[in-house]
């Protein structure tokens, strides 16, 4: 039985609730939520930061999402659900969006949050400092105050998609009280000691071995979190992360915590508990990212001869130990509007090499035709493998890999900066197209130093277009037209090379409960977590 409040309650009503849930529970024979205790879970890489609307990496979600929450939460068949917002109602024109907040909310600090905060987050905070909000947000012609506990958010013209922006991880809501006399948002000293509305607040950092979070005595949602701390244990290693998920050291790891090759023997094991749950509403698309500003990797002919060069079955398959499906374009089969007449790239290193004759890059004498620089991602070994893979693929029809590392700060700089040649790396694709993909790919997404978004430098004004037509139609059977011709477009350029639909594990230990109860998995507040 799933089950969440999304108001507070009277406490009489609560009480009934309350004992009917302990009821329900017995009878279903599932132990009740139990308050206290302790969860531990893996965190790899160790994020520079918990504050979430500076810095959306993986691990700063994770982490982060704990102490930030957002208006919105999504279901695991991706229907929005309440969290800061207990409702909302859109206009018969689509271009006006009202969310009524929770009651009696407070910050972990224990000043009141209100619609103040909504407001200050989406028009100065969340502007300065996250590219993905910025780009929605250009659309939105105001966000104002109706009453302390009210929000209306004006758009410009439609936008079908609007309500999947609104997770703690793409949209956390920050105080106005703690930030409204700051003038470098994402430089701020108060970065390091975070305030948010969350069920959990910093307790201690010891940098290179754990963040502790400890429960938020203000939790507006009665009675939660169950747990009295969370810990993420920072363990570089995979292979000591999987030792003490067997041993008990640790209750959670996620994403890609875990090598894929040690999946199935850890799903062997009585007290661990494994499963793909809770990445829905990520949908994470992997592809290998391509400088198109760098020769010889400018020319589309290229870059489809990379491609034919991947056996991206042999990745799937060997590498990623068939946690996923081989990617055919810029949208994963998951997403709202994928095209199915579309099919992958075919493993082909005949084709290839014919382009490269095509292009006049003919093999020296250690059989060279070009040379490139490839920059492995940084978080473990099955992408350093992945690497080694495809720099043997490549050099068999004569195009050279150089690989250069970096650790997780300096891969975050250079593909920023553009200082790369390709490098891999893995997006989120939120349900709807027209929430983050577009800025893959749209030329006003082009900004020298801000990562992930269109570093590649891919500029198409069909695709611009396109993509803002897509956003802007309320139709649905004209937005699939819109995103099939997207998808033709974009798969015949090529500005990047989609490699897999990826699968992520989360592995539990048997004494963890209702950890992953929706679409945003791990990347969730935990407030309903307990263990035995």
């Amino acid at each position: 039985m799933k089950a969440y409040v999304t108001t507070r309650m009277r406490p009489a009503v609560a009480g009934v609730l309350t004992a009917l849930a302990v009821v329900s529970f017995a009878a279903q024979g599932i132990a009740e939520p139990k308050h206290g205790g302790t969860l531990k879970m893996a965190i790899n890489p160790e994020p520079p930061t918990l504050m979430v609307a500076v810095n959306p990496q993986t691990p700063v979600q994770i982490a982060g999402s704990k102490i930030y929450e957002g208006l919105l939460d999504y279901s695991f068949d991706l229907k929005p659900e309440p969290s800061l917002a207990k409702s909302w109602t859109v206009s018969a024109d689509g271009l006006t969006y009202d969310f009524t907040l929770q009651d009696g909310v407070k910050w972990n600090d224990g000043e009141p949050f209100g619609a103040n905060d909504v407001v200050f987050s989406f028009n100065k905070f969340l502007q300065e400092t996250n590219v993905g909000v910025r780009n929605y947000m250009a659309n939105v012609e105001s966000v104002t105050a109706k009453s302390p506990t009210e929000v209306s958010f004006k758009l410009k013209s439609p936008k079908p998609a609007f309500l999947y922006s609104f997770s703690a991880e793409q949209a956390p809501i920050v105080p106005e009280h703690v930030y409204k006399d700051e003038k470098d948002f994402r430089n701020s000293a108060k970065n390091d000691t975070p305030v948010g509305t969350g069920p959990f607040m910093l307790d201690e950092w010891k940098r290179g071995e754990y963040i502790k979070l400890k429960r938020n005595p203000n939790y507006w949602q009665q009675g939660k979190p169950y747990l009295d701390a969370l810990y993420f244990v920072v363990i570089p290693d995979s292979a000591a992360r999987a030792a003490a998920l067997e041993n008990g050291d640790i209750d959670v790891t996620s994403f890609n915590d875990i090598e894929v090759f040690d999946i199935p023997r850890l799903k062997k094991l009585p007290n661990l508990k494994v499963s793909t749950e809770g990445y829905e509403y990520l949908s994470p698309m992997m592809w290998i990212d391509v400088n198109n500003r760098v020769k010889p990797l400018d020319d589309k002919r290229f870059r489809k001869a990379m491609m034919y060069a991947i056996d991206r079955e042999f990745i799937k398959n060997e590498i990623w130990n068939g946690l996923g499906e081989v990617a055919v374009g810029p949208l994963a089969r998951s997403t709202l509007f994928f095209d199915k007449t579309l099919q992958p790239y075919p493993f082909d290193p005949a084709k290839a090499t014919q382009l490269l004759d095509e292009m006049g890059l003919k093999p020296d004498a250690n059989g060279v035709r070009a040379t490139i620089d490839m920059m492995p991602l940084p978080y473990g070994e099955v992408w350093s493998r992945m690497a080694e893979y495809v720099k043997q693929s490549l050099a068999k029809v004569g195009i050279a890999a150089n690989l250069k590392g970096a650790d997780v700060a300096g891969w975050r700089k250079m593909f920023a900066d553009w200082d790369y040649g390709t490098t891999f790396t893995y997006g989120y694709q939120y349900a709807d197209p027209a929430v983050r993909i577009g800025r893959t790919y749209t030329t006003d997404n082009i900004k020298q130093g801000v990562p992930f978004n269109n570093s590649s430098g891919y500029s198409n004004p069909e695709v611009d277009k396109l993509f803002d037509d897509g956003a802007k139609e309320a139709d649905p059977a004209r937005r699939a037209e819109i995103y099939s011709k997207i998808q033709h477009v974009l798969y015949d350029d090529l500005p990047v090379l989609w490699i897999m639909e990826m699968k992520f594990m989360t592995v539990t230990n048997a004494r963890v409960h209702d950890l992953v109860t929706g679409g945003t998995g791990v990347v969730s507040s935990f407030a309903g977590a307990y263990v035995d």
